[in-house]
């Protein structure tokens, strides 16, 4: 079963706390840069608020995308060898660093947002 974004923008708008841990679980991603996975963040959002449609939303997507960027970057680094990966991995880096911050302005405002170039892993 697949959640499709039309089907969701029809309910009612999220309360300021809905989009507050909407945005967080977004940026949570970035305890990557404490040497923490970025995905542990988004999991725990999801593991906690998945039965809150909006939170639940967010916090699967923020957990498929970095999954997804996860996979990226370990194909990326390999790829340094055959020198493909020094070009690569600094664009799979920033790309995910951008995507991070507009899905999190996206969430506080109150929309649904899907990341693009992202594996559904979690639906």
């Amino acid at each position: 079963m697949t959640t499709n974004t039309a089907d969701l923008t029809t309910q009612a708008s999220p309360t300021s706390d809905q989009r507050s841990l909407a945005a967080l679980s977004h940026i949570s991603a970035f305890v990557m840069f404490l040497g923490i996975p970025a995905v542990i963040g988004p999991l725990v959002a999801w593991l906690l608020k998945r039965d809150d449609e909006f939170v639940g939303y967010h916090a699967r997507e923020a957990l498929t995308f970095n999954i997804s960027f996860m996979i990226y970057g370990i194909a990326a680094a390999i790829s340094i060898i055959l020198l493909v990966g020094l070009i690569l991995l600094p664009v799979v880096l920033v790309t995910w660093f951008i995507l991070v911050i507009v899905a999190s302005i996206k969430a506080s405002a109150g929309e649904y947002y899907e990341y693009p170039l992202t594996i559904r892993f979690v639906n």
